[in-house]
């Protein structure tokens, strides 16, 4: 889990000069929402190629595998067994085409992939059908460390229900997203070092974190000057996480709802 959330949802500085512009900000946002819904409905259409949509979905996979594999063990499975559904959900979602009937007006992202697996999983269960790893397909190969530390959240869960720990892993999901993001745009920038001392601060509380103080001496960088990264990192990054969620629901209406949704899984 990448740690507690520091910032209120309403309350994003966007005057900043270390802010993308708001035109920067729109063109970005309307190329990273089509990695989400929209990606999944153009893999839909009949004249997308195969290999098109096992692209699409294998990187649905990899972003968004530890929800479903977490509410599959909170549904009783067994690790082998919850990795196989997994997977198999995915590979189903390419041999079916399930994924081009899906309606974006009318839910979450979040919620269509979550009702879908659930359907999946009465369908297999109906029809007795025994479930390869993947359906035979090529997907992302789960992390195992990923896993691990999945397990080590699941087992923390023990009074959660499997919708909860859903929403919670998937928030979690979004976090990782987020920051991830944020490495590569500091990569990019030359600052990996930077970035690397700053991680700390920008997702779990701060009394848990160095001291402005030591981290100062570690980074050779003035408290001030210090300070003011993670300032500008904590305000890049909330910017990032909210094109995170626009990704996943309808419309901007939607984005600040789900915000708050996400928080409180994670708060819980």
């Amino acid at each position: 889990m990448p740690g507690r959330l520091l910032f209120s949802y309403t309350d994003i500085d966007v005057k900043t000069a270390s802010v993308p512009s708001r035109g920067e900000a729109e063109r970005r946002d309307e190329s990273f929402t089509s990695t989400r819904w929209t990606m999944v409905l153009e893999a839909g259409d009949s004249a997308a190629a195969s290999a098109q949509a096992l692209s699409a979905l294998s990187e649905l996979c990899q972003i968004y595998w530890r929800p479903l594999y977490s509410f599959l063990r909170k549904q009783g499975y067994g690790p082998e067994d919850a990795q196989d559904l997994t997977q198999g959900f995915f590979a189903h979602l390419i041999e079916s085409r399930a994924y081009a009937r899906a309606d974006r007006t009318k839910g979450r992202f979040r919620s269509f992939l979550l009702g879908a697996l659930k359907h999946f999983i009465a369908d297999a269960h109906d029809r007795g059908q025994a479930l390869k790893r993947g359906g035979g397909m090529i997907l992302e190969k789960l992390d195992d460390k990923a896993i691990a530390e999945a397990e080590a959240q699941i087992g923390r869960a023990t009074k959660w229900q499997a919708d909860e720990v859903y929403d919670r892993e998937w928030a979690a999901s979004l976090l990782r997203q987020a920051l991830d993001r944020l490495a590569r745009e500091c990569a990019l920038a030359g600052k990996p070092e930077l970035f690397a001392h700053l991680k700390p601060y920008l997702s779990v509380a701060e009394d848990s974190t160095i001291p402005y103080e030591e981290m100062a001496r570690r980074s050779r960088r003035p408290v001030a000057t210090l300070r003011s990264d993670v300032a500008r990192l904590r305000r890049r990054y909330r910017l990032i996480l909210r094109e995170e969620v626009r990704g996943t629901v309808v419309d901007d209406t939607d984005v600040e709802e789900e915000l708050h949704h996400l928080c409180r899984a994670v708060a819980a």
